[in-house]
């Protein structure tokens, strides 16, 4: 008889203007992602718990419905849904935003889509960040969050424990990005195939999007990682990292690969790589000048690694799943 098989719960949120087809749709997604690796038991993979939070009030949102019910173990992840009637902050129940700060401090990863994004900008969480807005209320969000880094032209900016998508059907691809992280990329390419809807396909040729480990329970080790996210890994050091945890390097190094799974130093190679991928799909920049912007003196060093990571040269890789026209060539 075989492990009993780990349950990982995934919140979807509905607050006031939210769009019920998301709702319905990602709870179908993740029924369909749960159903199909399931097929698969050659590789252990942990059930889906899907649950739906209402926000309302001043209260905390409250959970109404639960396709697994059980002991409660926290969220990995909560899906902020869009809305048709877009933003409106005065309908914006009290009680969501000390919920959502709550959860992400517990290592949820937070997903907003259109609206949703503006949710979590409304929070806080994304100050310093980046994020992507719909492009037809970038303006009014870049004006309402100054702090904000906005990628308006990127369809969705996964940073780690914090993803932004700018459409309203952009639903499925967070849908399917979570379903990667937590069952894996051939199980997101099966689902995507199943519900016949796109999927930005990188991760079924290079490894998985990184996707970090942010519910462990070790709350001095989650502190470093959303430090490491705001910053994306640039400039630091094993002393500037064990002094952020409030911990000996050596007690550091020790707890922080039992909750991650990975050295400091792995951890940051993971992160940068992760950035720069998204860097060589969405945009044009130079090879040299992305691996200075996540974070590498020495372009030689950044391809090594990144084909490590990936086993593509940053250019190759840029050649096959690149979404931008190549720059004109000017004389």
């Amino acid at each position: 008889m075989g492990a009993e098989r780990a349950v990982v719960e995934l919140g979807v949120l509905i607050y006031p203007g939210a769009q019920m087809a998301a709702v319905h749709g990602l709870t179908d997604l993740f029924a369909v992602a749960d159903a199909i690796a399931a097929e698969h038991q050659t590789v252990q993979r942990p059930l889906l718990r899907v649950s739906h939070w209402r926000a309302e009030d001043e209260r905390a949102p409250a959970r109404v419905y639960d396709s697994r019910p059980g002991p409660d173990a926290g969220l990995v992840a909560v899906t902020i849904p869009p809305s048709i009637g877009g933003f409106d902050a005065a309908a914006v129940p009290a009680g969501l935003m000390p919920w959502l700060r709550q959860r992400h401090a517990a290592g949820a990863t937070l997903g907003g889509v259109c609206v949703g994004s503006w949710l979590m900008a409304e929070s806080g969480l994304l100050d310093g960040r980046r994020a992507t807005a719909h492009w037809t209320a970038a303006k009014a969000f870049a004006e309402r969050y100054p702090a904000i880094e906005l990628k308006a032209d990127t369809p969705i900016v996964d940073d780690g424990d914090l993803i932004t998508t700018a459409g309203l059907m952009a639903w499925s691809e967070l849908g399917l990005r979570l379903v990667d992280r937590l069952l894996g990329p051939s199980v997101a390419s099966a689902t995507a195939r199943f519900l016949v809807v796109e999927h930005i396909d990188s991760a079924s040729e290079c490894g998985s999007n990184f996707a970090p480990i942010l519910n462990h329970g070790d709350a001095a080790i989650l502190k470093v990682q959303h430090w490491l996210q705001g910053t994306g890994a640039t400039d630091v050091s094993l002393a500037a990292m064990a002094e952020r945890a409030a911990l000996e390097e050596r007690t550091f190094l020790r707890r922080f690969r039992a909750a991650t799974g990975l050295k400091p130093t792995e951890y940051c190679q993971h992160l940068r790589v992760g950035k720069a991928r998204e860097l060589l799909e969405f945009t044009n920049g130079t090879i040299d000048h992305i691996a200075w912007t996540v974070g590498y003196q020495d372009p030689g060093a950044f391809r090594a690694t990144f084909k490590k990571i990936t086993g593509l040269a940053p250019s190759d890789y840029r050649k096959r799943f690149g979404s931008m026209p190549p720059s004109p060539i000017r004389p």
